[in-house]
């Protein structure tokens, strides 16, 4: 049975990977930090796979000791973990002149911070996979500056770079790293303030995901970009 983490799983892009292994029989660990929000989906998920496990913790991925507390407890029920999807994330706009004082040190926690001590935390029994692929969910932030674009952008840019510097030190491991540079996808963050066919659907992004792990281990995408047929907004 393959084994996979994705943080930051219960809604939008998250949410539909973790669905997307669990449909191809994986055994899945999210987090988040909304405890009900874990509970509906555990009660849920465990309905629908019954012949898999669901693992989910309350995490507050900002804080590093909860992060390798996330780790430990899965990593004591999991003998392996064979996928790991760095989906934690938020973002925040604004200008690096104006924008509130605290608010890279918040993002680069939550975006960055995060997918680094996870990482960390179950590379060594990644080690153990015959398969093992790590997706880090980069962001179009990450490949060039925007309006607006500030301490997330910059937040986004060190993402992919820590995704590009992984990739090469885990090549002798057999280990694949590929970063996922998404354009804007409809989630309920967006409300009624956009038209839900403008953009891209959070299932796009998990069946893109899906396709990379589903290479022969010889192959790895290093990035995919993916953005709307219309467009960036």
């Amino acid at each position: 049975m393959p084994y996979a983490i994705v943080s930051g799983g219960t809604q939008g892009i998250g949410k539909a990977i973790a669905e997307k292994l669990l449909t191809n029989g994986f055994s899945v660990a999210i987090c988040a930090r909304n405890a009900e929000d874990l509970k509906q989906l555990e009660t849920k998920w465990k309905a629908l796979y019954p012949n898999v496990q669901v693992l989910a913790i309350p995490t507050d991925m900002t804080i590093k000791e909860q992060v390798l507390s996330f780790a430990k407890q899965v990593l004591s029920t999991f003998p392996t973990i064979d996928v790991l999807v760095n989906n934690a994330g938020t973002y925040y706009p604004g200008n690096i002149a104006t924008e509130p004082d605290g608010q890279l040190e918040s993002l680069m926690a939550l975006n960055m911070y995060s997918a680094y001590h996870l990482t960390r935390a179950v590379l060594p029994a990644m080690k153990k996979s015959d398969n093992g692929h790590i997706f880090n969910m980069c962001s179009i932030a990450s490949l060039s500056a925007y309006p607006n674009g500030g301490a997330y952008s910059i937040s986004k840019y060190a993402l992919l770079g820590f995704s590009e510097n992984l990739r090469l030190e885990l090549i002798p491991e057999r280990i694949r790293v590929t970063s996922i540079c998404s354009g804007a996808v409809y989630t309920r963050s967006w409300g009624d303030s956009i038209d839900p066919n403008r953009i891209m659907k959070p299932e796009d992004v998990a069946d893109s995901i899906w396709s990379a792990y589903s290479l022969s281990p010889q192959a790895n995408i290093d990035t995919i970009v993916i953005r709307p047929q219309q467009g960036d907004l």
